[in-house]
């Protein structure tokens, strides 16, 4: 039941993430949460986001921001990313994923996903069969709706972890 929101990975910070060998393993498009995955909630895209995109870009990648925020929001924190941008997402409706897939023109297994919050961003990567990476929030200052939300995140997390290392002591 739980392992509908499990992960794919689960890293510390997006910049943790070869991108790199994601690119020479297939993969083609990045879907990114914005708010507590690149910047902090609000936040404008800084030199350090500017410069992930930049080298993304350069490997060929496509990109797309996908944020239940609203249109302003967005806007502002693409005005020097230059991605695909999707506002209002509706996350975790899986609508919002493929629009993305179909504005990077890729398909669910050559597209990862990137966000910090599981029980939007994850699940609804999951069910539109895209590989996930969570990463830890950017910034412990959130929403009341998030900080709430986060308490049971950390029960899944619980599981997340003991299915891992029943696995990998099955490996062993």
């Amino acid at each position: 039941m739980l392992q509908t929101f499990y992960p794919g990975e689960y890293l510390d910070s997006v910049y943790q993430i070869d991108f790199d060998k994601l690119y020479h393993e297939g993969y083609r498009g990045v879907i990114f949460d914005i708010d507590n995955t690149l910047v902090p909630h609000g936040a404008a895209a800084d030199a350090k986001a500017e410069r992930l995109f930049a080298h993304l870009k350069s490997l060929g990648f496509h990109c797309c921001l996908l944020s239940n925020n609203k249109e302003p929001r967005v806007k502002m924190f693409n005005q020097n990313i230059k991605a695909y941008s999707i506002f209002d997402a509706h996350k975790p409706g899986t609508a919002g994923y493929k629009k993305a897939m179909r504005l990077m023109k890729t398909d669910a297994g050559s597209t990862l996903f990137v966000g910090d919050q599981i029980f939007t961003d994850i699940w609804g990567a999951n069910r539109a069969g895209i590989r996930t990476i969570l990463v830890k929030p950017v910034h412990p200052k959130e929403e009341i709706q998030i900080v709430l939300k986060r308490i049971p995140e950390k029960l899944v997390l619980h599981f997340y972890a003991r299915s891992k290392a029943a696995k990998a002591g099955k490996q062993n």
